[in-house]
């Protein structure tokens, strides 16, 4: 069985928080919120693989916060996402010197947002085709892009390459809608 990344996102606007987590979700990443800095630090954050952190929160900044985790040692490899309103050059650098894997400016897109997750993942895990990231999964389908083998209820499902590409790209972008010229140029 595949393993989940786990990602925790730390913003103080809870709507924010909301859309995040709904749509890193469908994304097949699993999701935690804080709505504070203070809130997230009480937590393990040794159990995720990303960090998203808004940058102007109350009492401890996500900077700030950023700061702490690189001090310590079981944390310091663990990638950082800042989420900011705040744009300039200084800030950008204050990003890159406190060891952020990558902004994002808001307002965002989540297409956006799920495609820097992504990049950042694979950039800092090393995630290559490995046995975990051949299995894709919805519901009780099961797709292995190796074997070229998909079942639903552990029945193999008898697919032409085609139908098996174009389920393909529908499961690697999950909440995506494509339109049939699209699906034609990507398969």
């Amino acid at each position: 069985m595949a393993t989940v990344t786990r990602i925790l996102v730390v913003e103080d606007e809870e709507d924010l928080c909301e859309i995040l987590k709904f749509n890193l979700e469908m994304e097949g990443y699993e999701v935690d919120t804080a709505n504070s800095a203070e809130e997230a630090l009480k937590m393990d954050l040794s159990v995720y693989q990303l960090l998203m952190l808004d940058v102007m929160m109350g009492e401890i900044s996500g900077f700030k916060m950023a700061s702490m985790i690189k001090k310590d040692s079981q944390l310091a490899l663990t990638p950082i996402i800042f989420l900011t309103a705040k744009d300039t050059e200084n800030d950008m650098l204050t990003r890159f010197n406190l060891g952020a894997d990558d902004y994002i400016s808001k307002p965002f897109s989540i297409r956006q947002v799920a495609a820097r997750v992504k990049a950042v993942l694979r950039r800092t895990t090393g995630a290559k085709e490995t046995p975990e990231n051949e299995i894709l999964t919805y519901e009780s389908l099961q797709m292995d892009t190796k074997r070229i083998k998909v079942t639903v209820d552990g029945q193999e499902v008898p697919l032409t390459k085609k139908e098996f590409e174009i389920l393909k790209l529908l499961l690697e972008n999950k909440g995506n809608v494509f339109s049939r010229e699209e699906i034609l140029g990507r398969i």
